[in-house]
């Protein structure tokens, strides 16, 4: 849906305190919310009004009783087409009524219902973008031989961490813990789960954190539909922003694949080479062998010298993983 743009800008501040709505912490908790069918990610080919087709893709946004924002993308979604470029993308409001919702701007209308959005462009039909639910191609990673399983879904695993952790009735591990066993160059995979957050904004939406080595922080947060910052999902804070942002939309399961260097020291304990990490987001490479040049914000583990836990922040938010484990580099 090229070319829908607000009548007013619409910023959404990171910084926003949390409107404490709900937290929906599964798909099936999250239906007792219409808004949640309609938002996700759509996509689809639009006659541009010359005769030539055009890939858009679109995610709505759900922000609470009705109100949705859709964000189009020209070429298709991130990660799947889109230019990356910031006048390929646009946002528009709208206000659901009943199992609809419809965005007008500049000519355009998209009305959304049953799992597709109509696009017209001054009254003429244009085309229909189809609701996607991609799937990372690293979901679901069996771990090789030699990795070691920190977290299978079983009550056998939940040994492998302190600090109180627990699973839910569904096999999955909670936030808020950390790893017994201590790493230094590794590659990790996680597959973790946002909550849904209709009403909450910024740091307060599905907001989580890997922690490689207890030190360096690869933010997770439901930032679906936003532009990807380093303190949004998969930035590393105040060092870099994800070169795509591959976030999902709330309650899909998304993967982190970490190549992770650590910090070297010589025989004084004077740092020698910082720590380094290759980051993939949903199998889409968002950070390449990226510079870290100390321990990120609210880490528990601020000495660099030595191996470290995996810790999985807790932000007060119900976020949830599974299938997680470590290949050790030696």
């Amino acid at each position: 849906m090229h070319s829908l743009r607000p009548a007013i800008a619409i910023v959404l501040s990171l910084s926003a305190a949390a409107l404490a709505g709900p937290a929906y912490d599964s798909p099936e908790a999250a239906k007792a919310d219409p808004d949640y069918a309609l938002q996700g990610e759509y996509e689809g080919v639009l006659d541009d009004g010359t005769g030539r087709a055009e890939k858009i893709g679109v995610q709505v946004i759900a922000l609470g009783k009705g109100r949705l924002r859709a964000v189009s993308f020209r070429g298709g979604l991130p990660g799947d087409g889109f230019t990356g470029e910031p006048d390929d993308r646009d946002e528009v409001e709208g206000q659901a009524q009943g199992n609809t919702v419809t965005f007008t701007s500049e000519g355009y209308t998209g009305r959304l219902a049953d799992g597709r959005m109509t696009v017209s462009y001054e009254g003429k039909e244009i085309g229909t973008l189809k609701k996607v639910e991609r799937k990372s191609r690293t979901l679901g990673l069996k771990p090789p031989q030699e990795a070691v399983v920190l977290f299978d879904g079983s009550q056998e695993s939940l040994k492998n961490w302190q600090n109180g952790a627990k699973i839910t009735e569904d096999g999955l591990l909670t936030q808020g813990v950390t790893s017994k066993q201590k790493f230094g160059d590794h590659t990790i995979h996680v597959e973790f789960r946002l909550p849904f957050q209709p009403e909450d904004r910024g740091q307060s939406r599905g907001n989580s954190g890997l922690y490689l080595q207890g030190r360096y922080e690869v933010q997770m947060l439901d930032s679906f539909g936003l532009e990807g910052k380093d303190n949004e999902c998969g930035g590393i804070y105040k060092v870099g922003r994800p070169r795509v942002h591959m976030c999902y939309p709330p309650l899909a399961w998304q993967t982190y694949d970490v190549e992770f260097t650590a910090a070297k020291f010589d025989a004084q304990g004077n740092k020698t080479a910082p720590a380094r990490m290759t980051v993939y987001h949903n199998g889409v490479k968002i950070h390449d062998n990226i510079e870290i040049p100390g321990p990120t914000a609210a880490a528990p583990v601020m000495d660099e010298k030595g191996p470290g836990p995996v810790f999985l922040q807790d932000h007060g938010n119900p976020v949830r993983y599974r299938n997680i484990w470590v290949v050790e580099r030696k």
